[in-house]
């Protein structure tokens, strides 16, 4: 999850509502392979894609204790090799994560993990995270802690999950980032700021064996702070999220 990228794993499609399928490898373990296709990756509501489409990977080994770990991918695009100089930089982005998920009661959830991302071809992005999430009725609320080489951020969550007549799903998710530092500035950087939010509202339907999503992600981050922060300035505005994964 770069410094400019990810607050939350999964990004802007939402998770699925029912029991996932998984592959049973002994009475205890499980072994769950969620591939996905999205129209944009978007991580705390800016595109980790320039806006493009996104094919991602979610390998995940789960344990009947809570326990759970396992590897994601994306690919990426920032349009500049920062490291080199040029414009071919890194193309990936590959995730770490280990946790343990608690589930209280039939309505009430603990989630904790550690995520480590990675860049290759451009390692000064390079980082970790750990998050904490309490769901509780379809309310979640959660926050999590990173640091990069480049710097340090923080940020916390709350929202909202239910089922929809029609077995659809719904997701109202709000966001806000701290990094600390002054990062997002105006034309003419005169001003900077340290902190900014970010919203989505996301459908999900299972239909023919595949979860179909659709979200709206937006940002608080006027045109000049999105340039400062990604070095473009139409990444950090609304936009639609189609995205079709599955699980085995």
């Amino acid at each position: 999850m770069l410094t400019m990228r990810h607050l939350a794993l999964g990004l802007l499609a939402l998770a699925p509502l029912g029991p996932a399928q998984a592959l049973e490898l002994s009475e205890t373990l499980a072994l769950q392979i969620s591939p996905t296709v999205l129209s944009d990756y978007r991580s705390s509501g800016i595109s980790q894609t320039l806006g493009d489409p996104a094919m991602q990977l979610d390998l995940m080994l789960t344990h009947a204790s809570g326990l759970y770990a396992g590897v994601w991918t994306s690919n990426v695009e920032f349009g500049y090799d920062w490291l080199e100089d040029d414009h071919y930089g890194t193309r990936q982005e590959v995730d770490y994560y280990a946790g343990y998920y608690w589930q209280i009661s039939d309505a009430i959830s603990l989630d904790t993990y550690y995520n480590r991302y990675t860049y290759p071809g451009e390692s000064q992005f390079n980082g970790a995270d750990i998050y904490l999430t309490l769901d509780a009725y379809g309310f979640f609320v959660g926050g999590r802690h990173s640091h990069d080489t480049e710097q340090t951020s923080s940020g916390y969550y709350a929202g909202y999950r239910t089922l929809l007549p029609l077995d659809i799903g719904l997701e109202l998710k709000y966001e806000r980032i701290d990094y600390k530092d002054d990062v997002f500035f105006n034309r003419d950087w005169t001003r900077g700021s340290q902190a900014y939010d970010n919203w989505s509202v996301g459908l999900q339907k299972d239909l023919f064996g595949v979860t179909w999503g659709l979200s709206y992600v937006d940002t608080d981050l006027s045109d000049a702070q999105c340039l400062s922060f990604s070095g473009y300035d139409d990444l950090c505005s609304a936009t639609l999220v189609v995205s079709a994964g599955m699980t085995f």
